[in-house]
């Protein structure tokens, strides 16, 4: 492969990425997933820096979890969310990490991973790595997934099917009920769900699609869904990620997961704060109720321009079909004091290139109207 000439060619087709120069986007970011506002709210980081204790909480792990002296936070961390989840919960250094360890780990050549057709690059890369046999079913389409159950389950030992609670690019939802529904029909199924753009934001306190399908269907029981994935970078305005799941699986996954097994941990104080914030995350239903607010109001703007929008959620994007276009919007935006980046192939398949649009609860109705506003100069 010639790189110059593959560069020119991503420059050519509108699809050349660049790392955004600091200060390069002035205005209301709609890039961010700041979901509840919590990166964005000094008032909180003031309040946790001022223990002492916390405050001087280690900066760094200097090993692997494995071989770190110092368990305390990740102990206090996991312990947390076990409470909350009612499962047995590992961190993680990032929901990639999560995705490549869990879904590499938990898969190998007498599994087969049936994945919706729009879960993100780590699920993809951890089936990757698993060598397993894998399909993709069409997005949110059920009937599809069980007629490809129905094909290969003769010829496998487990099923891995996987899925998101929020599509990260479209902002629709997995249906957690029916997937449950299918896995009590074939009972050599696994179910993996990742809720990083769920976590914080929908469901009881925050805690997602699965837990609100735990809660509120009277047939559920508890571990019907295998693996449910978290991640701490978006609505909780930390880093990191977490899986729930049973004590075999957790076990297993301290011992085969690579990702997990092979990095360097998380930094303490950063365990400390995500646990920290955790305790008020739960109780933040008005950031929630905010949020659903901006969605609802965004959805009503963006349907002149596609009558056929989804949900009403805090990610809805704006199909233009084309990466120069979608780059050309972003840059008008950008002049009117909006920060909406393109999303273009291979984040998204071809011709559904896209400006994304993604909300926070420090933004304010006005935001949302301004915005109405500039779209409307820029005439679509």
């Amino acid at each position: 492969m010639d790189l110059e000439d593959a560069l020119d060619r991503l420059k050519k087709s509108g699809n050349y990425r660049s790392i955004p120069v600091a200060g390069a986007y002035d205005g209301v970011d709609f890039s961010t997933n700041d979901y509840l506002g919590i990166a964005a709210d000094r008032s909180l980081q003031l309040e946790f820096m001022n223990s002492v204790d916390r405050r001087m909480s280690p900066l760094t792990s200097s090993a692997s979890r494995l071989l770190a002296s110092r368990q305390d936070e990740y102990a206090h961390l996991e312990s947390k969310l076990s409470e909350l989840y009612r499962g047995q919960v590992l961190l993680f250094n990032s929901g990639y990490h999560a995705n490549t360890g869990m879904v590499s780990s938990l898969c190998d050549k007498s599994a087969m991973v049936l994945a919706d057709r729009l879960v993100h690059a780590s699920i993809i890369d951890g089936i990757v790595l698993s060598r397993s046999t894998f399909s993709r079913f069409r997005h949110n389409d059920y009937n599809h997934l069980e007629t490809l159950l129905k094909r290969y389950y003769d010829h496998y030992d487990r099923f891995l099917v996987v899925a998101e609670g929020v599509y990260s690019m479209d902002g629709d939802m997995a249906d957690i009920a029916n997937l449950v529904a299918l896995k009590r029909r074939y009972p050599k199924v696994m179910l993996y769900i990742d809720e990083a753009h769920s976590f914080g934001v929908l469901g009881p306190n925050g805690l997602g699609l699965v837990e609100r399908y735990y809660r509120e269907c009277r047939t559920a029981e508890r571990g019907e869904v295998d693996v449910v994935v978290g991640t701490f970078g978006k609505a909780i305005g930390s880093y990191g990620a977490f899986c729930v799941t049973s004590t075999l699986v957790r076990d297993f996954a301290v011992n085969t997961a690579r990702s997990f097994i092979f990095s360097t941990a998380l930094p303490p104080i950063c365990c400390a704060w995500t646990r920290w914030v955790l305790d008020r995350v739960v109780a933040m239903d008005d950031r929630r109720e905010l949020l659903s607010r901006l969605g609802q109001s965004l959805k009503n703007i963006l349907s002149a321009y596609q009558p056929n929008a989804t949900v009403a959620s805090h990610i809805q994007p704006l199909i233009v079909g084309d990466a120069v276009k979608a780059v050309e919007l972003s840059k008008h935006l950008a002049d009117a004091g909006f920060k909406v980046l393109p999303i273009r192939t291979p984040t998204v398949p071809p011709g559904t290139e896209r400006l994304r649009f993604s909300l926070s609860a420090s933004m304010s109705m006005d935001d949302i109207a301004n915005l109405d506003n500039a779209l409307k100069r820029i005439a679509l």
